[in-house]
């Protein structure tokens, strides 16, 4: 089992920064694929950026609406999974999810990955944006 603790959201101004900090427990060396969810309401949860991770390398992928905006980090050593978000948008508004579960393959954790492929959620935190 692995739980998982958001933090770091809250209001920020359009054109802001706010950093998401995701703090994981338990059977940590279970998972090797991480990743930030949003969600509005009414609307299915999107992925926004995954991190695989295989040794000390790691490879990411973004969604098209936050890449070069937003950098997805895992600190191994503090058990970490962290969310920088620069250039805020209004549209960027929503619930933020941390995601994890193990992957056989790099390829098979991308940020296209739907809800029901990650076995373990965060309780999530409120990111709201202002124009």
């Amino acid at each position: 089992q692995v739980q998982l603790v958001e933090s770091g959201g809250g209001s920020a101004q359009a054109g802001g920064s706010l950093r998401l900090s995701c703090a994981a427990s338990g059977y940590t060396g279970s998972v090797n694929c991480m990743g930030w969810f949003r969600q509005t309401p009414g609307k299915e949860r999107e992925g926004v950026a995954t991190i695989y991770t295989y040794g000390i390398d790691s490879d990411t992928s973004y969604a098209d609406s936050v890449n070069r905006r937003f950098t997805i980090a895992r600190d191994n050593a503090k058990n970490t999974l962290y969310l920088q978000m620069n250039s805020l948008k209004p549209e960027d508004t929503a619930m933020y999810y941390c995601a994890a579960d193990f992957r056989s393959s790099g390829y098979l954790c991308d940020v296209g990955l739907s809800q029901a492929d990650f076995r373990y959620w965060g309780q999530g935190t409120q990111v709201t944006v202002s124009s």
